[in-house]
């Protein structure tokens, strides 16, 4: 009897000792802060919990510059992520890292994974698109350019609370009344490049760059020192001599003092949204960019902003596999509005617009469909999107010449001029360097 409760015994320790059934990791690199990081761990928590082969590992890496620095050096180190989050100035980079990366269209072949890229908005998924058809990179948090402002800091000037400024000339208007009632910061802009260069051209219809804003070859040379761009340079300086505009930092950093209440109307990301809806202490509204009414065609559309998730090489078939099972599950229409509803990035599949539009969600909450219908307008060659190489420098470029322009330093058509040429040479560059 001892002898057999032993051998029971012995048995059924070395079945606990046994691993649980290994799961297969996913590295997934990101540049998601605050709320948005927030939604990116519930997003890996979501998929982890809804199946046990696969482990998807959220890794902050800093900003957007930064993660896509570090990737290159993990690359050549052999110890990239699967999946790399990459901002969309960065799309014409990744596409030239040839051998560094997978596109997403092959990944989701080889992976048997059901992958309809007409499922996902037209505008979206074509700035991800390579020319023979083919997705390269996954869209994932797409975001556009949008007006937000404070409807308490409007109503305290004696301003229409439910009509945001339509027009450049509108928004000066507001911005003085803001200022006589005592409003310290009436306008800002974040990304300014973003919002005032690049979705301000898409918007106006005119040319950023030649050859369709790089997205026709690699030949391509900036264009924005034309007259509607130094006109509103310049409209933007006298703003900033009043008063009426106060600049307030690279990228997003000035979000932070719209929510504060310090600033009462600002130019930014539709994905500010998540941030605005939970931490404003105001009652706010969204709408469409102003725009300036005697240009023909204006409004047209606006470009896309945000990141996509790009896969990158030298990884076993069966991790693939779990990359291609997630990009599926981020996919699906309920977590695609979920997020929508949650961080005011674009719903990437046209069925998670139709499923946020009948739960109700934008009618409840005016203005959250305004980054949608910006993006969903007809589009032509001057707006379907800007895709230049080296772009990353040349987003430095512009906040470096702009700022000249804002502390009275130089003039905005010399700004401008001085971004065009310095530009230029860096697109002659990257097209030098990257010649097949």
């Amino acid at each position: 009897m001892r002898f057999k409760t032993l051998a029971v015994g012995s048995a059924l320790a070395a079945t606990l000792a046994l691993p649980a059934l290994a799961q297969t990791e996913i590295q997934w690199w990101h540049s998601m802060t605050a709320v948005n990081g927030e939604w990116v761990n519930d997003l890996a928590k979501q998929f982890n919990e809804s199946q046990k082969e696969y482990k998807i590992v959220p890794t902050y890496k800093g900003s957007y510059d930064e993660s896509m620095t570090a990737s290159i050096a993990a690359f050549r180190a052999g110890n990239a992520p699967h999946i790399l989050q990459v901002f969309e100035v960065g799309t014409a980079t990744m596409m030239a890292s040839k051998g560094a990366v997978i596109p997403v269209g092959q990944v989701m072949k080889d992976a048997g994974a059901k992958f309809d890229p007409s499922a996902y908005i037209s505008a979206v998924a074509g700035y991800y698109t390579a020319p023979n058809g083919q997705m390269l990179s996954f869209p994932f948090n797409s975001s556009t350019t949008v007006y937000y402002y404070n409807k308490d800091a409007f109503k305290a000037a004696g301003l229409d609370t439910e009509k945001a400024p339509a027009t450049w000339p509108e928004v000066v208007a507001a911005a003085a009344k803001l200022k006589a009632a005592g409003h310290k910061c009436p306008f800002t802009t974040a990304w300014q490049g973003w919002t005032q260069l690049e979705s301000f051209s898409a918007w106006h219809n005119v040319e950023f760059a030649t050859k369709s804003n790089g997205l026709a070859g690699m030949d391509a040379r900036m264009k924005i020192n034309s007259p509607l761009h130094v006109r509103h340079i310049e409209n933007l300086s006298n703003m900033a001599k009043q008063g009426l505009f106060v600049y307030k930092g690279r990228g997003n950093v000035p979000e932070a003092s719209f929510v504060s209440g310090e600033c009462a109307m600002i130019n930014t990301s539709s994905g500010f949204y998540g941030n605005v809806a939970k931490n404003a202490k105001f009652a706010y509204g969204l709408a469409p960019l102003p725009y300036y009414p005697d240009v023909p065609g204006a409004p047209q559309n606006t470009v896309i902003g945000g990141a996509s998730l790009w896969v990158m090489s030298g990884k076993k078939p069966a991790e693939y596999k779990g990359v291609a099972e997630f990009f599926k599950f981020i996919s699906t229409p309920e977590v695609q509005s979920a997020s929508h509803k949650r961080t005011g990035y674009l719903p990437i599949t046209t069925a998670a617009y139709q499923l946020t539009e009948k739960s109700g969600f934008y009618k409840q909450n005016p203005g959250t469909d305004v980054a949608v219908t910006q993006m969903i307008r007809k589009v032509t060659d001057k707006s379907r999107g800007i895709r230049l190489g080296n772009y990353v420098q040349i987003r430095a470029l512009e906040d470096e010449e702009l700022e000249q322009v804002w502390s009275g330093k130089k003039a905005p058509k010399e700004a401008l001029d001085s971004i065009v040429k310095r530009g230029d040479e860096l697109l002659e560059r990257f097209q030098k360097a990257n010649k097949s």
